[in-house]
């Protein structure tokens, strides 16, 4: 199992009070909330091994390089020569860290890469994976990576942390009319404001549907609008070839990367505390309560 991790405290933070917090009053309620997450994914799905993936460069400075406005609008701040701040909910920014150190202290594996984003943690764990993986994740990027032959499926959040709906590549083609490897090429044409991706000029997610379905690919789409005898609408053809800058650099921006160098971890789920002194000192002072007991009880119960 591989847990988008800023993506899920996020919902965290959003689907739980702020109400609930720390002895001296800061907001916990991602810390928690993420916690309890956790417990539930693993009491539900019994994974064997569970990575919380990290976003070491949530906007690597290589994928600004070919689109510039790639999550621009997300910029807190720009850092000289180094990389950009992302904007935060004020209350949210000092949960981090702290959720940082009890993942750490519980013994929960956390692998990130300089350079790269949690997306490209978890493509290349997948790549790398011999049995079935199981991506928690609220964005639809990662649909990209649904793989029905390698048993490859995203849980994606539907209200707050609680609902999850299961993707398999029937449901990514009931809901899209594509398959994993077909997603990406849907979100780059449609564009992802969400993302700061522009995509092509009137092409909708419909139309974008219909030019996959009918050709195949965007190097299909793409021999259609060289061809004066394809189907392709004026208006299209015009849109696309318009587009081509766009689309030549588009892939590679959007394609989470498979081979990112990471560093060596165990990703079973541990029976025990890692380290059992920082978390007590933790959860006394950020007052982790039900939600750190809880998930201590679910992973001691699977070693039984």
């Amino acid at each position: 199992m591989l847990l988008d991790t800023s993506s899920l405290y996020f919902r965290a933070y959003f689907g739980v009070p702020e109400s609930v917090k720390a002895p001296d009053g800061t907001p916990v309620n991602a810390v928690r909330g993420l916690l309890d997450f956790i417990s539930r994914l693993v009491v539900d799905h019994h994974p064997h091994s569970l990575v919380a993936c990290m976003d070491f460069d949530w906007r690597p400075q290589w994928r600004v390089e070919l689109i510039p406005s790639y999550k621009a609008h997300r910029v807190a701040e720009e850092v000289p020569a180094g990389p950009d701040a992302e904007e935060i909910p004020d209350t949210l920014s000092p949960q981090v860290p702290v959720i940082d150190e009890v993942l750490d202290a519980v013994g929960i594996a956390r692998v990130g890469a300089a350079g790269f984003e949690a997306d490209d943690i978890i493509g290349t764990l997948t790549a790398r994976a011999s049995g079935p993986v199981a991506i928690v994740t609220g964005d639809r990027d990662l649909f990209q990576l649904i793989d029905d032959e390698r048993g490859v499926r995203v849980l994606y959040p539907v209200k707050g942390v609680g609902t999850l709906d299961t993707y398999d590549g029937a449901a990514l083609r009931a809901k899209y009319g594509v398959d994993g490897a077909g997603y990406a090429e849907l979100a780059l044409l449609r564009g992802d404001p969400s993302d700061g991706l522009p995509g092509v000029p009137g092409v909708g997610e419909k139309t974008a549907t219909k030019l996959l379905e009918r050709y195949g690919d965007l190097a299909g789409i793409m021999a259609a609008v060289e061809d004066p005898r394809s189907a392709i609408t004026p208006a299209q053809r015009r849109r696309l070839d318009e587009a081509r800058p766009y689309l030549a650099v588009a892939p590679k921006v959007v394609q989470v990367a498979s081979d990112v160098e990471l560093p060596s971890f165990d990703a079973a789920l541990p029976a025990q505390p890692r380290d059992p002194e920082a978390l007590r000192e933790l959860a006394e002072r950020w007052g982790l309560g039900g939600s750190l007991q809880r998930l201590l009880a679910v992973l001691e119960s699977r070693h039984r």
